[in-house]
This record gives C-alpha cells, structure tokens and sequence, in this order.
C-alpha cells in the first residue's frame, strides 16, 4: 500500500497542512514521503539556510541520517526536518566521521511520539567556539596521574602539563580547556576527575543507562571525549560566544538534561534556542523526560523492560536563585575536606548545572577560591 503525502502531491499548501503532514512518522511515511516533504518545503527551507547550504544539499543529509542510524525513521518527519535545519544553521553535518554533531531519537512521552534530538561532540563545540571570530584556538586534554601537572591561580593564571611519556599514564585525574584570545590573553578551565563525575552522575541519559544496567552511554563508550566536552562547556561561560555556539550549548544542555529540544517547531518559522523558552509553549519542565538510552554511534534505542519505564520526577517550582547561590555557599564552605567538597558538588550536581549565567561566575569564583584553601599550600 503506497503512502500520499499531501504535501507532495499539492504545490502551495498552507502551513498548517504541511505540519500534519510533517508529523507523520518516517517509517510509516516511508524514505519517499520524506524526501517529498522536504521537496515541497524547499522554499521554506531556503529561508532558514545559511547561504552556502542548499535544499538538495540538506535534504540528501537528511536521507543519510536515515539510512545510516535506522531508528531514526521512528521519529516525526517534522523533527528531523527541524534538527537538519539547526544543524545547517550552525554548519556542522549531523552523523558523519568528523563526530562534530549526531541525530538521534527521543521519546517525548507528553506528545506520545519520538522525536529527533541533537547531540553536540566536543570537536563540533571548539569548531563553533572559533567562529565568534575573537578566539585563535581551543583545546581540550585529560590529564592523568602519572602527567607532571600544575596550576597556579592568582594575578596570572596557568597551567603546566608535562605528559608521562615512558609508559602507562595512569588513571585520569582530571580535564582541562584552553582557549586563547586574539590580541592575548589565555582563558582556561580546569574540572578534576571527581567534578566530571559529578556532571556525568547528574546526567539522565547515563542514569538511565546505569538504571538498566546498560553499556551504551557515551560516558562508558567515549569518556574522555565525554570529560572533554564537559569542560569545554564549562569554559564557554567565559568565552565570546558565536549565536551558533550558544544555541548548541544551550541545545545539548537540554538533550543532557532528558528534555525536549522542540525541533519541530522550525517550520513555524519562529524556532529560537537561546532565550526561546517564553515562546516555546511545549517544552517539557526540567527532568520530566529522561533521555532515550541510545548507542552513541547507531543512534539505536535501548529498549527498556516492560514496567520499568523511569518515574516522571515532580514539578519544580520557580527559584530564588540569589537566595539559592548563597544557600549553596553557606552550605559548601561547611565542608573541611577537599573530598566533602567533591561529594557536596555531586550532590547538588543538577542544581549547580543550573545557576543562570549571570550568576556563575560568582559562584564559581567561590568553589575555586575554597578548593585553592582546603588543598592548602604546594
């Protein structure tokens, strides 16, 4: 039995019939459908495109997606339509070999249907970290316990790493990013081992994972590229930010956190990510929607034992976050340990994700000037 797609079979069809249209799920639509789909949206596709990408060009990406992480087709056809143009919008090509930025399946339990999710690599974070036009370079390196390894904070910051070279380099201690300016001037972020940890621990999709006793997380698979990108997100908060790179930190923030992303709100036209929240009336509130256990490389989902689906977790309420921050520091400077403060930061870890931007830094000037003394003199 062959599928119409209205949209392909009617030129100049209204926006609302292209969305019904759009919702229907690839595998059911069949690869025809969706290529139809984006045919009769070229126009609308053009729009949003930057200049150097074309329709065709998209579309023949969109269809690689398929092909190459099957269980993508169980996804609605208007959000893989929505994640390709994101993508293209920040030039990075989903699901290729240069690991930049992946497509993978999410499912949205509000909407009773799966999406496509963006999942950002740490390659794809310093690519975009460049453009702002006003960073020469950003890397990223593991640091491990046998490395000859150094920082010095005060009135000029830095870091020495001399990498073990005569053999094992023993476990990993710690992660750190580098970014320097143009005109001078270094910035960098240094997480230990401990402090990834804790971001890894607070993360839905390794909970998940570790709920089910599964081995497919890219914190198992891919750590220290996991770690990489931790600090590098980290890092960012300090860094000029190109609209591209802020929108997939934000972006992969969300994926991280097990919630919708809404990319199938681009065909509207008036899809945003940094600062969409008040126009996005279908984002899932923080933690309701844990993260589709997936494997990092084929996008296939994990399915889960019946009647053991992850509890929903309770509505937030709105926070004070000023009152919070100091709640949190009255609470940290308790600690007498270098270790009580690591266990603190994986406790709270979710909450600490979360302090607005505005008052971070604030926040992280404390945690570092109270690790600096509890560490004592070198």
């Amino acid at each position: 039995m062959t599928t119409t797609n209205p949209a392909a079979t009617t030129p100049g069809r209204s926006l609302a019939e292209l969305r019904q249209a759009g919702r229907q799920v690839a595998k059911q639509a069949g690869g025809s459908t969706v290529a139809a789909f984006f045919d009769a949206n070229k126009e609308t596709l053009k729009a949003l495109l930057p200049a150097h990408m074309t329709p065709d060009r998209m579309m023949k990406i969109a269809l690689g997606a398929l092909r190459t992480t099957p269980k993508l087709m169980d996804c609605t056809i208007e959000s893989l339509f929505g994640a390709v143009v994101v993508c293209a919008q920040m030039g990075l090509e989903p699901n290729t070999p240069q690991g930049h930025i992946y497509l993978i399946p999410f499912e949205n339990r509000r909407k009773q249907a799966t999406e496509v999710q963006i999942i950002v690599g740490y390659k794809g974070l310093i690519d975009l970290a460049r453009r702002s036009g006003q960073i020469e370079s950003l890397s990223a390196r593991v640091v491990h316990e046998r490395d000859a390894f150094d920082i010095d904070y005060g009135t000029a910051d830095s870091i020495t790493h001399k990498p073990f070279l005569a053999g094992d380099r023993g476990k990993i201690t710690g992660f750190y990013a580098v970014a320097k300016l143009k005109g001078g001037g270094v910035q960098f972020e240094f997480m230990s081992a401990a402090e990834v940890n804790a971001v890894r621990d607070s993360s839905q999709g390794y909970q998940t994972a570790k709920r089910f006793n599964k081995t497919n997380t890219p914190w198992l698979t891919a750590y220290e590229e996991m770690g990489k990108k931790t600090v590098i997100r980290r890092l960012s908060k300090y860094l000029p930010m190109s609209i591209e790179m802020a929108n997939a930190v934000v972006l992969d923030g969300r994926a991280e956190d097990g919630e919708t992303q809404g990319l199938d709100r681009v065909l509207d036209g008036d899809f945003t990510v940094v600062g969409g929240d008040e126009t996005a009336p279908e984002q899932e509130p923080q933690g309701e929607q844990p993260e589709t256990p997936h494997d990092p490389e084929t996008g296939e989902v994990v399915e889960q034992p019946q009647g053991t689906a992850p509890a929903a977790a309770e509505a937030q309420t709105p926070i004070d976050w000023p009152a919070k921050v100091a709640e949190l520091k009255a609470e940290a400077g308790e600690c007498k340990t270098i270790d009580a403060l690591v266990a603190f930061k994986a406790k709270h870890a979710a909450t600490l994700k979360a302090i607005p931007d505005d008052l971070f830094p604030d926040w992280n000037d404390f945690a570092d000037g109270l690790a600096a003394e509890l560490r004592g003199p070198k």
